[in-house]
């Protein structure tokens, strides 16, 4: 089976790279053929044979006209329909697995692999991995960063909520932009042409599925995660092996709940944190004197950090799907203390592998580190319980993957 696989970034970037990345090497190991389309750029790991990617759309530097053509090209981009043409032409694949195309590559390639794929005769299927919330609202958050809240109110269709709160970046321009590329594509119908939409939680396939246009599509597939090599999960007669810190590692963001994360590290000056990360709240860590910031982390280094802590904390304040890090903590036998929002508690066992607190509420979160902290018998019970976690293994997924690949040609025959 050739597939090919539909990302803007081409390079790791985030958990949509990590996912496409190792999926393709699965594929691959399992002796299907897999090419990749998405923007150019100098850290560009994967590729196709034809040699045709889009140029890389800088929104932010450049002259105004610069970013006026950058932005005609956020809603329809003809460079993206040629490009991927000459993919299709040269590969002629059996699946086009899309993942996150909306600005950079936008849904204008959904028309050109329809097109190509009527024009041939081919049974070409047409899979979309939904990270985020990007064919619900324009800034794919549910999340009005002005405000600092989570909002679904363009949920439905309702697009114009979008500029009218500023939703992208703070910024009229931009939020009139993502307004007009939902109601565009809206209009266009143009996701009628998705055959599958995997769902990486039961709260997002919730949420597509209120609309009728992606009701029957759907599929739940939580993420996959791998043991690390040289790592070991818990085990009950495991020695205790534990630091003295609570661990925070990901994107210093708001919406990742780090201002609130560092207000309760601050009402707890005699509990040790350690953050690993980066990212444009890194300042708000300088306000703990009970904080170490050990900076952006990984590989063996993290994995370290993340086996020897008590507990890491997930304090997110905006519907978080299928995040890696809550499984990555428990894979390696770290509870975890996550926010009551979007697919967190889906993943966590509250009371078995770690447990919840109220999103967004400061005092809450605070109580419950330090009601965990010092009671070392339930972090103990905690450790044992991540051993009962279940997360597929890439070959697990990728297995549920290649039925729902096979069951659309199936059902083509």
């Amino acid at each position: 089976m050739k597939v090919l696989m539909i990302n803007k970034f081409l390079y790791p970037n985030g958990g949509s790279e990590t996912y496409m990345f190792q999926l393709g090497r699965y594929l691959e190991g399992q002796g299907h053929s897999v090419e990749y389309f998405g923007m150019e750029h100098e850290r560009r790991q994967v590729g196709n044979r034809a040699g045709a990617y889009t140029k890389t759309l800088d929104f932010h530097s450049g002259s105004f006209l610069h970013k006026l053509g950058c932005a005609a090209r956020t809603v329809y981009s003809g460079e993206a329909r040629r490009k991927l043409r000459q993919v299709l032409e040269d590969f002629e694949p059996d699946v086009c697995h899309l993942n996150n195309f909306n600005y950079q590559l936008t849904p204008s390639i959904l028309l050109e692999i329809v097109r190509w794929r009527c024009r041939r005769g081919k049974a070409c299927r047409i899979i979309y991995t939904a990270h985020d919330y990007q064919l619900l609202c324009p800034n794919h958050m549910f999340y009005n960063p002005g405000r600092g809240e989570v909002c679904e109110k363009c949920l439905g269709g309702h697009f114009y909520s979008c500029f009218s709160g500023k939703c992208i970046h703070g910024s009229r321009m931009r939020s009139l932009l993502g307004m007009a590329e939902g109601y565009v594509w809206r209009a266009a119908g143009v996701y009628r042409h998705l055959d599958r939409i995997i769902c990486c939680s039961r709260f997002l396939k919730e949420r597509m599925d209120k609309i009728p246009l992606f009701a029957g599509k759907t599929v739940m597939l939580h993420n996959f995660v791998d043991m690390p090599p040289g790592e070991e999960g818990p085990s009950g007669d495991a020695p205790w092996d534990k630091g003295e810190y609570v661990l925070y590692f990901g994107r210093y963001s708001e919406e990742k709940g780090i201002r609130l994360l560092a207000g309760a590290c601050r009402a707890l000056p005699d509990i040790p944190f350690v953050f690993a990360g980066s990212g444009p709240l890194k300042e708000l860590l300088d306000t703990a004197p009970n904080i170490r910031d050990v900076g952006f982390q990984s590989g063996k280094a993290l994995f370290d950090l993340i086996r020897r802590a008590r507990f890491s904390i997930y304090p997110s304040i905006w519907y978080e799907n299928c995040p890696f890090s809550v499984m990555e903590s428990q894979l390696l036998g770290t509870p975890v203390l996550g926010a009551d929002i979007g697919g967190i508690p889906e993943l966590i066992g509250d009371g078995v592998s770690g447990e919840l607190f109220a999103a967004g509420d400061q005092k809450a979160l605070a109580e419950k580190i330090r009601e965990l902290w010092e009671d070392k018998e339930r972090q103990a019970r905690y450790v044992r319980g991540c051993g009962k976690a279940h997360f597929d293994t890439v070959s697990q997924y990728g297995e549920k993957l290649l039925e729902l690949y096979m069951q659309g040609r199936r059902e083509d025959e």
